[in-house]
């Protein structure tokens, strides 16, 4: 542990206040900001407490355990989200997701830099950028699930579980890679950037068919 819970209240601190502040959907997303760091606070404990249970080291806890725990604890905001206030814009859902993974993805990476230090730029900013581009492409993932599969109930549970475990695969797959030395880290984080290049190219063109 690296005192999470200190950078957890200093980040979360000023977005709080800004939140009593701004207007409706600025401060929808910010609170899902929070509910992103939130999660990654929470995913880290129980990471920590199921690598103990099961005698795990760091990287197999890192590379077995948390890509599970974390989307999952991603994934319970935005259920409640859905079940309790019922959105009806697709667009209200697709923000929930991306904050939530932005601010799980923020959390993560002032940690890293906190436990590893700054001596590098150029590597912090490719693991800035790959870790925050992955989280996002995951949360993509969740949301065309949610968005198309939801209203279908018989496709409602098995629907959110296979793309939870798309995206629990794709995050397996980007921590794997991103603990190697050289080349097999850059090849981790380019994936989910050239993921995301073409997730925006296809849904452009998608909506130039009409389809979305």
């Amino acid at each position: 542990m690296n005192n999470i819970e200190n950078i957890f209240m200093c980040l979360a601190a000023p977005l709080l206040i800004a939140s009593t502040v701004t207007k409706e959907r600025g401060r929808r997303l910010m609170i899902f900001m929070l509910t992103g760091m939130a999660s990654c606070l929470f995913s880290s404990y129980i990471s920590t407490f199921i690598a103990a249970a099961q005698g795990a080291d760091v990287i197999s806890a890192s590379l077995e355990i948390s890509p599970f725990v974390e989307e999952i604890m991603k994934l319970f905001p935005l259920i409640f989200y859905i079940l309790v206030f019922e959105p009806t814009v697709t667009s209200d859902i697709l923000d929930a997701c991306m904050m939530t993974a932005i601010g799980f993805a923020t959390l993560e990476n002032v940690c890293f830099l906190m436990t590893n230090g700054s001596e590098d730029i150029i590597e912090l900013a490719i693991r800035g950028f790959g870790t925050g581009t992955m989280h996002v492409v995951c949360a993509s993932f969740v949301a065309f699930g949610l968005l198309h599969l939801w209203n279908r109930l018989w496709l409602r549970v098995a629907g959110t579980v296979a793309f939870l475990c798309a995206a629990t695969t794709f995050h397996g797959i980007f921590n794997v890679l991103v603990s190697q030395t050289g080349i097999p880290m850059y090849i981790g984080f380019i994936i989910p950037v050239g993921t995301m290049v073409g997730i925006l190219v296809l849904r452009k063109r998608l909506k130039l068919s009409g389809i979305i």
